[in-house]
């Protein structure tokens, strides 16, 4: 049986902090015969590569060599960086998430960052994830605190007193609002027991749409894996709210039921890689869309799915 995961946070106010922490990680690692590699901005690349003397046993890539667009891609990069571990060893990663701009995608990344806890717990990583506390806001520094079990400083690695256990995190993190759902929907449902019928009714608006092709046809997917899960699993009456303003594809897919009860649901094929069994549903929409948000009330519970492009 392999190393578990290992997840720490290095929160630096300056170069040489940042400097003075990592790179001694990543020449321990030679030196124990792990791996090393390094996933960050352009910037931070520069001070590790000059710490490092450019060493070329570790393996300098831009962030988003690791760190995809969207979640779930980043996912599947580490799953298989994880893979090519040497057995008895780990792979360390010193990495830098790009939080992004908007609330959707800070929520993404924040969710990301606990649910690796969970989905990576039997991987041989030892992430280590770099916070710049003179550039990040407070909201993404509140998220390291939350989200790493242990941090690491120049004195060395402690334990971080205020991690929160992943799901229990998950669970408290509200999904953003969304604006456009201020507006009148272009296309409403509101007890959908025809399948077919709503697809269709779906593609006709979708191809009004002046987006990519792949793009929006992944997103119909994504749609009509989602209305099949709230017909299949939730309770009716399901409903289908879609807007397509300039450059976005918003659809909020409603039912009566609780949703999904696990807080990692979509993270992963439910019955892992035998897909034989279903299971995939939330899996899919993560993969084809941009943001995922699940949402409950008293009322029931939606699942809120977003795409975007330049």
């Amino acid at each position: 049986m392999g190393p578990d995961l290992l997840h720490d946070a290095v929160l630096h106010d300056s170069a040489q902090e940042l400097a003075a922490v990592a790179a001694p990680f990543l020449l321990d690692a030679l030196a124990c015969g792990d791996g090393a590699v390094v996933a960050v901005r352009p910037a931070t690349a520069n001070v590790l590569r000059e710490a490092l003397a450019d060493d070329p046993l570790v393996q300098v890539h831009e962030h988003r060599y690791l760190y995809r667009p969207r979640t779930s891609a980043a996912i599947t990069a580490f799953h298989r960086l994880g893979e090519q571990a040497s057995p008895g060893r780990r792979i360390r990663v010193v990495g830098e998430v790009d939080f992004g701009t908007t609330a959707a995608e800070c929520h993404e990344w924040q969710r990301f960052e606990a649910a690796i806890n969970h989905v990576f717990a039997a991987s041989p990583l030892w992430r280590l994830c770099l916070f710049d506390t003179q550039r990040l806001p407070d909201v993404v520094l509140t998220t390291a605190r939350s989200t790493h079990p242990h941090l690491l400083t120049a004195a060395g690695r402690a334990v971080n007193h205020d991690y929160v256990d992943p799901a229990t995190y998950l669970s408290g993190l509200a999904a953003p609002e969304e604006p456009v759902e201020r507006t009148p929907p272009e296309l409403t449902a509101d007890d959908v027991v025809d399948l077919i019928a709503l697809r269709r009714t779906v593609r006709a608006h979708l191809d009004t749409v002046a987006g990519p092709p792949d793009l929006v046809e992944d997103y119909l997917l994504a749609v009509d894996e989602m209305v099949s899960n709230a017909t299949r699993h939730g309770r009716r009456p399901v409903g289908l709210r879609l807007w397509t303003p300039p450059g976005r594809l918003v659809c909020t897919i409603r039912d009566a039921g609780t949703g999904p009860t696990d807080p990692f649901a979509g993270y992963g094929p439910a019955h892992g890689e035998d897909l034989s069994h279903g299971g995939m549903g939330l899996w899919l929409a993560r993969q084809l869309c941009d943001h995922v948000a699940i949402s409950r009330d008293d009322q029931g519970s939606t699942v809120r799915l977003s795409t975007s492009w330049a």
